[in-house]
């Protein structure tokens, strides 16, 4: 038996014109699934299959908690999922995808949904995701904020004494500066 064999649907064999599934997907399939963006967490899926004219419409509920690398410090943070999708599938004579149809092997007649749950949850991860304010490793954030560079006008509500650091910084490199770039320095400072 393979790793994602109980997320296999037969859909040839479906007695009735309409079935419903549970997953619980938790780390151990992210881990099996060997795809980058989510890794660990507890996601369940209700799939509800609808036989209508030819086409079997799947369509996933899909909630829970995923772990994934917060962007400012790198520390895991869990992200709430919640998604509604659906995958129109109808059987054919060899694997296809015909616009928003997937199309199977009629002899086979069974579709494998675990990849399709992934990319559902991959999909409502948003593209930038950071802890709450105040949340991020300290340390992480200190490390960061005496390496970070922000023009003067800008203000970054995860960070209190970013310009007390951002003032050290400049007293240092303006001490280490070669003269004639202090020069230069005051031309900006008269914009």
């Amino acid at each position: 038996m393979g790793k994602f064999d109980k997320y296999k649907i037969d859909l040839k064999g479906m007695k009735n014109d309409s079935s419903t599934y549970e997953f619980v997907l938790d780390s151990t399939f992210f881990n099996s699934i060997d795809a980058p963006e989510v890794q660990k967490g507890k996601v369940c899926v209700a799939l509800t299959v609808k036989r209508t004219a030819g086409i079997y419409e799947l369509s996933f509920q899909t909630s829970g908690t995923v772990q994934v690398p917060c962007d400012r410090c790198l520390d895991d943070m869990d992200l709430d999922i919640t998604t509604t999708d659906k995958v129109k599938v109808k059987l054919g004579k060899d694997y296809a995808e015909e616009g928003d149809i997937v199309v199977i092997p009629e002899e086979e007649g069974v579709i494998n949904v675990a990849w399709f749950m992934y990319e559902f949850i991959a999909l409502s991860v948003p593209m930038k995701h950071v802890h709450a304010p105040g949340k991020c490793n300290k340390a992480m954030v200190g490390k960061l904020n005496k390496h970070l560079r922000v023009a003067s006008n800008e203000e970054d509500e995860w960070s209190t004494d970013l310009e007390e650091t951002l003032t050290e910084i400049d007293e240092e490199v303006s001490q280490e500066m070669d003269p004639r770039w202090n020069d230069l320095k005051k031309i900006l400072d008269n914009n």
